[in-house]
């Protein structure tokens, strides 16, 4: 997931660089007054989800699987917890019951 994580940064460092560039050379209008640095970062994750749903999809799916997996484990492991807590209570009460 972290991998993913710092890949989808680096898809929106990238559109950031290229979303500022455009802007001061003027293929990109620039924003009203003090709010250009703002209308920079708007436009920037406004390119950058597109880009990333397309081309992450792969990572994204690897890092579903393995989260998927570690999520089973642990439902396993409850499960197995809770089986064993019940046999245990079940050999207590079985032993404190006269014969």
């Amino acid at each position: 997931m972290l991998r993913y994580t710092l890949m989808r940064l680096g898809v929106f460092a990238g559109c950031l660089v290229v979303v500022w560039g455009a802007v001061y050379s003027g293929i990109f209008p620039r924003g009203f007054g003090d709010s250009n640095f703002l209308w920079v970062l708007l436009l920037a994750m406004v390119l950058s989800a597109p880009i990333s749903w397309v081309v992450l999809r792969k990572e994204r799916d690897r890092a579903s699987e393995r989260i998927v997996g570690k999520v089973d484990r642990m439902k396993a492991n409850l499960d197995a917890n809770r089986s064993q807590e019940d046999e245990a209570d079940e050999s207590v009460r079985a032993q404190g019951q006269p014969s």
